[in-house]
């Protein structure tokens, strides 16, 4: 990425983890109008679609409860065929695909429930464009834009390929059955060896010569807006083997689908869901993807390539996006950083407490480490409503014993506060948390300290934050960085300084508002009303 790209990069890539508009033309997150997501659809009925609200209201009332448990019904009805054809099975039998009778009684049963299942719940056309490709044509499906949980309906025209699912979800009544009759790959967060154990799998099916069905994936790995396409996991593309890009559209007049970072809940979106009196998804196959030999050697590169193909084939940008567990983040350069660092949301809370950060007299110790409780922290930052001290303590990294370095608080604060410009602030930074060398004169920031800067800051997952501070050492002969090439890399890189800047902006001060509008933070942001998350 240019370094002159920076600034526009970070605006296009919000676009990936914005709450879904659930009508045509609804402002952005960062739009003053910005309002939660049930105002938006009533508010949104009522004004600019009158002759619908009334309508809308009554099926919401009377199809939607009758449609869910309907719905329900069938999903339970589905356990039946799913148990009968694993029934009987060791674990080494489950290794080789199922062929006979329960092959084709029980996936029969399953496809067509399936179906009946999605058209209960208003999905009452599946449009299907392209042409699938035979298994020996393309072993792998990959699948996208991810925006809801209503996409496995994608597996209906694919004829049920196998999938690839946490393991946790084995333990979800009808769910887990269903996975068992999938014969899915399971892969386990908790145990480092999964991850292996799946590439090998993945590698296995995919290279049988048309013995095991077709594996889908939605490369994204979460779900999006459908506003761009997140980065590609490398997970579908390791066995090198061509694959076939399929695209899931929902073009109704009332996007009520996207299950997006932020936004309505599970239950939200299946009610207004149900509550249309007819939705409709489109599933376009595109030509198969076959790989050069630089992408079978490397499946980032072949990743990268195929999102880029979706993502024209759908008109909609290729971001470097990406979710680290729950929180959304691109890579710039070498660094991995947040879309909203969780500094601006601090700087919220205090701010609606009615709190000036520069007020408040911290009082943090260089390069010493003084952790406080809740309590105290309430007291350092004249804080006195419970729910407020509660939220804003929870932004800091707290040990096992619920403390706080008061360090961070120290740090945060200066930055929100906007008083020092951009030299003066990553000083301040260097000398709370660098550490006197073992042998020699002077202070260095070692890894812990460096991650923790950045994460504060920048709203960088420590890991990632360490590893670049592993990559900056090898430059040097010391294993820390002194205070001149931690400002070279926050001040004067091409790319990183542009990121700090673009993040922090601590020279300007939040600029005078009109009544009723937003208030201004430090980093120049603009305040949006709080918005509802599930």
């Amino acid at each position: 990425m240019a370094p002159g790209s920076v600034q526009e990069a970070l605006g296009s890539l919000q676009t990936c983890v914005q709450p879904a508009a659930c009508l045509p033309g609804r402002d952005s997150r960062t739009s003053k109008k910005q309002a939660s997501f049930s105002h938006t659809v009533w508010a949104a009925l009522s004004l600019r679609l009158p002759r619908r609200a009334g309508q809308f209201c009554l099926l919401g009332a009377l199809l939607a409860p009758i449609r869910v448990l309907l719905a329900f019904i069938v999903l339970f009805l589905l356990w039946p065929f799913a148990w009968l054809q694993v029934a009987g099975l060791t674990e080494e039998q489950l290794q080789e695909p199922i062929t006979g009778w329960r092959k084709t009684v029980c996936h029969s049963g399953v496809l067509g429930l399936s179906r009946l299942l999605f058209f209960l719940l208003g999905f009452l056309r599946i449009r299907v464009r392209g042409e699938r490709a035979s298994r020996l044509q393309a072993p792998v499906l990959v699948a996208a834009p991810h925006s809801t949980f209503f996409d496995p309906i994608v597996l209906l025209p694919c004829d049920l390929p196998k999938v690839v699912s946490r393991a946790e979800n084995l333990s979800v009544p009808v769910i887990g059955a269903l996975l068992r009759f999938n014969q899915a790959i399971l892969v386990s967060r908790h145990d480092p060896a999964s991850r292996r154990r799946v590439v090998e799998e993945v590698r296995r099916r995919a290279t049988s010569g048309g013995k095991w069905p077709q594996v889908l994936f939605f490369p994204e790995g979460t779900c999006s807006n459908k506003k761009a396409l997140l980065k590609f996991k490398p997970g579908a593309f390791i066995a090198g083997v061509p694959v076939q890009p399929v695209l899931i559209r929902y073009p109704n007049s009332l996007d009520t689908t996207s299950w997006a970072w932020r936004g309505p809940g599970v239950l939200k979106v299946l009610w207004l869901t149900a509550s249309q009196p007819c939705s409709v998804v489109d599933v376009e196959f595109l030509p198969v993807y076959r790989p050069s030999p630089e992408e079978s050697r490397d499946p980032t590169l072949y990743a990268n390539n195929v999102q880029r193909v979706m993502a024209q084939a759908l008109g909609i940008p290729a971001t470097e996006c990406e979710f680290v567990g729950s929180l959304p983040v691109i890579v710039v350069g070498r660094l991995k950083v947040a879309l909203e660092p969780q500094l601006w949301e601090l700087g919220k809370v205090l701010r609606k407490a009615g709190l000036s950060p520069g007020r408040v007299d911290t009082g943090a110790e260089p390069g010493r480490s003084r952790m406080i409780s809740q309590e105290e922290f309430a007291r350092q930052l004249q804080l006195s409503d419970p729910q407020t001290v509660a939220g804003a303590f929870s932004y800091f990294q707290q040990d096992a014993k619920g403390l706080v370095d008061f360090r961070d608080v120290a740090l945060a604060l200066a930055a929100l506060d906007g008083g020092r410009n951009l030299e003066e602030l990553t000083r301040l930074a260097f000398e709370l948390f660098a550490e006197e060398q073992a042998e020699g004169p002077g202070r260095l920031l070692y890894k812990d300290g460096f991650s923790t800067i950045l994460h504060l800051l920048l709203g960088s997952p420590r890991p990632a934050a360490m590893t670049l501070h592993a990559e900056l050492c090898q430059e040097g002969p010391c294993q820390g960085l002194s205070l001149g090439q931690f400002q070279d890399f926050s001040l004067h890189d091409p790319l990183h300084g542009k990121l700090f800047s673009t993040y922090l902006r601590p020279s300007q001060k939040p600029h005078a508002s009109p009544p009723g509008s937003p208030p201004a933070l430090a980093n120049g942001s603009v305040q949006a009303p709080k918005q509802k998350g599930d």
